[in-house]
């Protein structure tokens, strides 16, 4: 979509409302489509009942359960306002050639829901910077809108697509923005977890060392909107991994308590094994999130082993259109895999209390 686009959302309710990030992420994800004269618009029932459709050029005539017919114009004060809104609606007919817009509603309530909240500035006005920091704060509302950290494919498929709207008031009250530094040590491996981070501005590497004489190897590179710290919260164990900062940046962070109130506890299903081989019956598939060693000497028929350690390094192997039912010996692993994967929109549910509490 072009800038003629975005001047299109700028006319349309409640588009007009979004802020400018908001409708530049849209304006990538909405479908102009030409209708000829005398073509029914909205033919394609299933689809358009999750889709909000607008008239943009032309006219339209309108049939109702209810109320008969009515003409809507292309230019008209009506036209703001998508046609399919009115459930007495029953068919409609292109009285010349029109142009329509399609979004998808479920993406639409998602940025509205977003952009609504991110304008409390009452409910939001704790958020704070650490102290002595000598940078600006950005506002509240600039934070919320930074399509960066908070882009419309994480707010629908991604962590925050899982929180209760409940929630995100309360975390945004609690999360708490720093400065950091090119070489600044985040995260060190073996100390204990107790923050749970956004990348705002900048970039970070992970590390891993095997052994105490052995040298670290750098096994990923992080960068703005990517989180990182779950999993020691979500296992409640230590750091497996060293986080460096490779640039000066600024994080979010949300302490261990909070992150399990508002995050951990939302996010995760938990399944019992006779319901968890009732989806594997039905298409899901097992994923071991323990060390190759212990996968290859015991494991459920059928899985497929994703070391949590290397987890991230080998998403590429799965199918987001697939369930996912993760497990480990006693369910610490593999709430924190199943947190990672949940993050990066995958369908995933943890077998309750891992093999060993069958």
């Amino acid at each position: 979509m072009t800038t003629a686009a975005l001047t299109i959302l700028n006319t349309i309710e409640p588009i007009a409302k979004l802020s400018d990030g908001r409708k530049q992420e849209l304006a990538k994800l909405c479908f102009v489509e030409k209708v000829s004269k005398g073509v029914n618009p909205l033919r394609m029932n299933v689809t358009l009942a999750k889709q909000a459709v607008y008239l943009i050029k032309g006219e339209l005539e309108l049939r109702f359960a209810k109320n008969g017919k009515v003409l809507l114009r292309g230019e008209g004060p009506a036209a703001k306002h998508p046609i399919n809104c009115d459930g007495n609606l029953v068919d409609s007919i292109a009285l010349t050639d029109v142009e329509i817009l399609r979004i998808d509603n479920d993406l639409l309530d998602i940025m509205m829901t977003w952009d609504q909240l991110s304008t409390d500035e009452e409910a939001l006005k704790n958020l704070h910077h650490k102290s002595g920091d000598k940078k600006p704060n950005r506002t509240p509302v600039e934070w919320m809108r930074d399509t960066s950290v908070f882009s419309v494919e994480k707010l629908q498929s991604g962590v925050f697509s899982k929180v209760p709207v409940a929630n995100i008031e309360a975390m945004f009250q609690r999360m708490e923005r720093i400065s950091t530094v090119a070489g600044q040590v985040v995260i060190q491996q073996g100390a204990v977890g107790d923050f749970y981070y956004l990348i705002e501005h900048g970039t970070l590497l992970v590390s891993r060392s095997d052994g105490i004489n052995t040298p670290s190897i750098v096994v990923a590179e992080l960068k703005e909107g990517d989180a990182f710290g779950e999993e020691a919260l979500v296992s409640d164990n230590k750091r497996n991994a060293t986080v460096t900062m490779k640039t000066d940046g600024q994080l979010l962070r949300l302490n261990k308590h909070d992150f399990v109130e508002l995050l951990k506890e939302p996010m995760l299903t938990h399944v019992s094994r006779e319901l968890a081989d009732t989806k594997v019956a039905s298409g899901a598939v097992w994923v071991d999130a323990r060390l190759p060693s212990e996968y290859q000497y015991e494991h459920i028929d059928g899985a497929v082993n994703l070391p949590l350690n290397e987890i991230r390094q080998l998403l590429s192997r799965l199918n987001k259109d697939v369930t996912y039912i993760v497990y480990c010996q006693t369910g610490r692993r593999s709430s924190a895999a199943a947190f990672i994967l949940v993050q990066r929109g995958f369908e995933v549910a943890v077998l309750d209390k891992g093999v060993r509490g069958r």
